[in-house]
């Protein structure tokens, strides 16, 4: 059982940046592959990004690629997600998902846990 807690979403302007932490409970937080999705209002759920569980894999969608970085602390049992460059389109609720083993990192149909979302308002 993984439990998953984003933090770090708020309101910023066009070109800033934040860092969406997401903070696991469970000694196996290690073995788990986490991804970042979003979900714009009136739009379908969408990748962001995933790391492996080693941290040796990162996975990006083409829309945030060179602006967004993932990456893991598995002594802190936490996944970051910073964000640069922010545009008004990257406004959404964001999600953690934790999947064990994915075929596709892309699909959140392979993510076993998930968070309850932090919300991230980019203005113009």
């Amino acid at each position: 059982q993984v439990q998953l807690v984003e933090s770090g979403g708020g309101l910023v302007q066009a070109g800033g940046s934040l860092r969406l932490s997401c903070a696991a409970s469970g000694r196996t937080f290690s073995s788990y592959a986490i991804g970042w999705f979003r979900q714009a209002p009136d739009k379908e759920r969408e990748f962001v990004a995933a790391i492996s569980w080693s941290g040796g894999s990162t996975y990006y969608a083409d829309s945030v690629k060179g602006r967004f970085t993932i990456s893991r602390d598995n002594f802190k049992n936490t996944v970051y997600l910073q964000m640069n460059s922010l545009k008004p389109e990257d406004t959404a609720l964001y999600y953690c998902a934790a999947s064990i083993g994915p075929r596709e990192y892309e699909s959140g149909v392979w993510y076993e846990y998930w968070g309850q979302g932090t919300q991230v308002t980019v203005s113009s």
